[in-house]
This record gives C-alpha cells, sequence and structure tokens, in this order.
C-alpha cells in the first residue's frame, strides 16, 4: 500500500467509527431497541403462561366421592335417593367434570396452550366414550322395563347430545351442545325422584345391568389389545376361533405383527386413563342403585374387586412422559402397568356378567 492512500483507508475508518458512535447515541436508535425489548419480554412472558398453563391443564381431574355427591343433591332438592339416582348424578358429575375441569373442555381449542396439548385432549375422549356408553345405556335399559316400553323423553335427547362432534368449536360448540345433555339428565333426575311422576323410572334388574357390562367388557378388551401393542408383538387371528361354520367377508392373514406408531403411544394411554377414571365413577354409582340385585346374586364383592382395579388404574403418574421400555428392559412400560390393571378389571367384569345371567 502507497504512502497516499493510507492516510485516506485511516481517515475512512474513523469517519466509520464517528457515524456508529452517533447512531448508537442518537435518541431514534434508543427508542427501537426499547420497543425490541419490550416486544421481546412480552412475548418471554406470553410463553412462560402458555407453557405454565399447558402443564396445569394437563394434569387429571381428582375424583369425586359419588354417594356424598348424591346425598348432597338429594338433599338441596328436598327428595331421597331412589333407585338410579345415584347413577344419574354420577353420569352428570362426569360430564360437568368434563366441561369444567382446569382448562375446560380442550379437544376443540384453536388457540394455545389448548391447540398443542395431546394428552388431555385424548383423556378427554376416553371420558366421552364411557359418557356416551352410559347414556345410551340409561335410554335403552335401564329407564326401559321391557323392549315394547316407552323410552324416556329427556334421555332421548341427553343420548345424541353426547354424541355430538368433540371437536367443534364454532357454532354450535361442542361445550354448548353437552351442555344441553346435561340439561336433559337434570330433568330426567328431577322427574326420577318426584313420587308425583309417573313417568321417570329406572329399573335395577340384573338383565338391565349384565347388558350395560357386556358393553364396558369390550371397551376394555379393545383397551387391552391397544395398550398391549406399544411394544410391538406376533397375533395370531382368532376372529373365527370356536365356531366351525363362521365366515368373514374378506380374506386377512392367519397372523399379523401389530404395533402402536411411537407418537400414538401416549395417546392410547390416556384415552384409557380417561375412559376409566369415568368408569370407575360409574360403577361406584351402579353398586349403590344396584346393591339388592349384587346382593342376591353375591356378586358385591365381584363389583368391588373390578372398582379395586380401576382405582389402581388411575393412580398418580409421577413420570413427566409415557415411557415405551420393553417388557422386562431397562425402562418402564406405562402402557404395560396399565393394560395389566385393565385386563384383570377385564376379567372381573366377564365373570361378573356370567354370575348376572345366571338364574
Amino acid at each position: 500500500m502507497d504512502t497516499e492512500s493510507k492516510p485516506k483507508l485511516v481517515a475512512a475508518k474513523a469517519a466509520t467509527g464517528v457515524k456508529r458512535v452517533v447512531r448508537l447515541y442518537d435518541p431514534r436508535t434508543w427508542r427501537q431497541k426499547g420497543w425490541l425489548w419490550t416486544a421481546g419480554l412480552m412475548l418471554g412472558t406470553y410463553a412462560v403462561i402458555v407453557v405454565v398453563l399447558g402443564i396445569y391443564w394437563s394434569s387429571e381431574p381428582d375424583f369425586f366421592d359419588v354417594r356424598e355427591k348424591a346425598l348432597e343433591k338429594a338433599e338441596g332438592d328436598g327428595t331421597k335417593v331412589v333407585p338410579g339416582y345415584a347413577t344419574t348424578v354420577a353420569v352428570i358429575g362426569v360430564a360437568e367434570v368434563l366441561l369444567n375441569k382446569p382448562g375446560g373442555y380442550l379437544s376443540n381449542d384453536v388457540t394455545p396452550p389448548g391447540v398443542y396439548l395431546d394428552n388431555m385432549p385424548n383423556w378427554e375422549f376416553g371420558v366421552l366414550t364411557q359418557l356416551r356408553d352410559v347414556a345410551r345405556a340409561l335410554r335403552n335399559d335401564f329407564s326401559r322395563s321391557q323392549t315394547q316400553s316407552l323410552e324416556d323423553r329427556d334421555l332421548a335427547v341427553a343420548d345424541p347430545q353426547f354424541n355430538y362432534e368433540s371437536e367443534s368449536w364454532i357454532l354450535p360448540s361442542t361445550e354448548s351442545e353437552y351442555r344441553k345433555g346435561i340439561a336433559a339428565l337434570y330433568r330426567y333426575l328431577h322427574r326420577l325422584a318426584d313420587e308425583r311422576d309417573y313417568d321417570g323410572q329406572f329399573y335395577t334388574r340384573a338383565d338391565n345391568l349384565a347388558a350395560y357390562l357386556e358393553l364396558v367388557r369390550k371397551r376394555l378388551g379393545s383397551f387391552t389389545q391397544r395398550l398391549a401393542a406399544s411394544i410391538g408383538q406376533e397375533r395370531l387371528n382368532l376372529d373365527l376361533a370356536g365356531e366351525r361354520g363362521a365366515r368373514r367377508s374378506t380374506p386377512v392373514p392367519e397372523a399379523r405383527f401389530v404395533q402402536t406408531p411411537w407418537l400414538e403411544v401416549d395417546d392410547i394411554f390416556y384415552e384409557a386413563r380417561g375412559y376409566s377414571w369415568a368408569l370407575l365413577h360409574i360403577l361406584e354409582a351402579l353398586a349403590i342403585d344396584f346393591q339388592p340385585v349384587l346382593a342376591d346374586k353375591n356378586a358385591r364383592v365381584s363389583f368391588q374387586q373390578i372398582i379395586r382395579e380401576l382405582q389402581a388404574a388411575n393412580a398418580a403418574m409421577w413420570s413427566p412422559m409415557v415411557l415405551n421400555g420393553t417388557g422386562f428392559g431397562l425402562l418402564a412400560n406405562h402402557s404395560l402397568v396399565l393394560v395389566s390393571y385393565i385386563a384383570s378389571a377385564n376379567a372381573a367384569v366377564s365373570d361378573l356378567v356370567s354370575l348376572l345371567r345366571q338364574g
């Protein structure tokens, strides 16, 4: 570099440095930095709130005492606990927890944090599955004496309301439709306890209870298969076992490998937890309403065993995530732990159904 260009280069660098210093202390620059800082602070605060709310909303609701809830409701209405009262109160209680728990109903949320949560929406769907099953059982079995009897007018409203689309957020929203179902159950409950109204009935018969438990057995059996597939297993096809003349519509392999996709393991886990949580409350109520029937069949111990298995299935979850280790590996497999309780409850339900159907 020649001697003439060197001073020019030094002067250019000095001018650039002066411009930077001037720009740094320019008030407009400070205002710009203040807006950026404020925006960053607000964004960071919002992110923290969303994360904290997401963790809080993902916690599973506690159990409620079915007997105490039924007694409080009867005392508040000035009525007495009649057959079917505890079951109807339990169904209403399950539905209200579904809608009013922390965060409300999340399955149809379209904004954070609900939109990115998946464990609680799957738990909600499990609860909703049981809610739909018991509403249908109330309409078709428990409230009807014979197959030719008329269905209850309020239960005929509640049943389809709970079968409304579970993820609708625009008018009509899922919550509004389910609340219509809850309102119909309240009307049925009021007529049930009104001695002057002969239209509201609940029949505690062994065949009614057996019909409902048949559906429960199928649901539990399905969860057993889905949870057990978390680690993958070779399954033989047993569709036609035990029936020599049975046929199927299309041919299927005699054996196939079944494994739950990795991203769906926790979905099935929480769906099964939600179903068993709701089922636990319904069975506790049925144990109250069907106490004479269970005593006559000497089935109270069997019923309590099912309830205990479901209580164990809903024990506190201490792990921050659902682990999917192999059956005898180093890491736990929460799906296999849950399926052990559900399978035991399913076996007890099968025995109870057989006991109820005996003369």
